[in-house]
């Protein structure tokens, strides 16, 4: 199965307080290219589709045209709600909108339940992990210690319950919004402290084949069965370096990961200029 792995789009987002809506629906139509030209099985997107909670219409109206053209490409979506995402606004409508193919994943009591979707080999199962704000969704999960790595833990624990009740071969992908351990972070990532230590060790998501991760926007690989595809976009100057990108992850009939980058367009390449103001203005 060819799956396309993309996140944190920020629909919406200005940089620097200008109007990023133009490079954000040229990278929705080469998204769009990508999965027509390399025959992509299905699209992930591991949250922060939205960069605020309450989107200006514009936005809204951008990712309404994304649903329709990846529906009228038949190829299944899987997306979660992020940090800067509303999980309930997001996810409102989803029961009628999975049944053309867009499967959003915005609910935690839901980690268990995966969209499950056949190739030529058997089943895959995707598994849809929202952002979990640990002090929101502590009771769910029956932590008594609301930190990241417990909620993602007893998330997980639902996800590999699940998966023992499968057919044999049955292979796995988890979508999580979190920030894993060696992560390299940038500035534009909104501060998930609060609620107990950030970080949690990418062993929490053992016993899955593949982890589709979201929050930090710089594409890196923390596995090589654990990968963020970082956001398409550079939302900060610390991101000047940034390769911007999505995965094609290719996962064959005994669950095996290969994955290659293709690259995402660049309207308006960044740069830091360093030097005395005098040189600057002078240069």
């Amino acid at each position: 199965m060819r799956i396309l792995h993309t996140s944190d789009w920020h629909l919406g987002r200005a940089f620097h307080r200008v109007n990023m809506l133009d490079a954000q629906e040229a990278f929705i139509g080469h998204l769009v290219t990508t999965v027509r030209e390399h025959a992509v099985d299905v699209v992930v997107v591991s949250g922060d589709v939205y960069d605020r909670a309450v989107p200006p219409l514009a936005a809204v109206e951008l990712f309404d045209d994304a649903l329709h053209r990846l529906a009228g490409l038949g190829v299944p979506t899987v997306m979660i709600s992020g940090n800067h995402d509303s999980a309930r606004r997001l996810g409102v409508g989803a029961g009628l909108i999975d049944r053309a193919g867009i499967h959003l994943r915005t609910d935690p009591a839901g980690c268990g339940t995966p969209v499950v979707l056949p190739d030529a080999h058997g089943d895959v199962a995707f598994y849809g992990l929202p952002y979990l704000e640990p002090a929101l969704v502590k009771a769910e999960f029956g932590v008594e210690k609301a930190g990241h790595e417990a909620v993602l833990a007893a998330a997980m624990d639902r996800v590999r319950a699940d998966l023992a009740t499968r057919a044999t071969g049955t292979r796995s992908v988890v979508l999580a919004h979190a920030f894993v351990t060696g992560g390299e972070q940038s500035d534009s990532e909104r501060d998930i402290t609060v609620g107990g230590v950030a970080a949690v060790p990418s062993g929490v998501f053992d016993g899955v084949d593949y982890v589709a991760l979201g929050h930090l926007h710089g594409c890196q690989t923390i596995g090589e069965r654990v990968r963020y595809s970082g956001s398409p976009l550079p939302y900060s100057f610390s991101e000047h370096r940034h390769r911007k990108s999505v995965w094609l992850v290719d996962l064959d009939a005994a669950g095996t990961v290969t994955a290659e980058r293709v690259d995402c367009p660049v309207p308006r390449a960044l740069a830091r200029l360093r030097g005395t103001l005098d040189d600057l203005l002078a240069d």
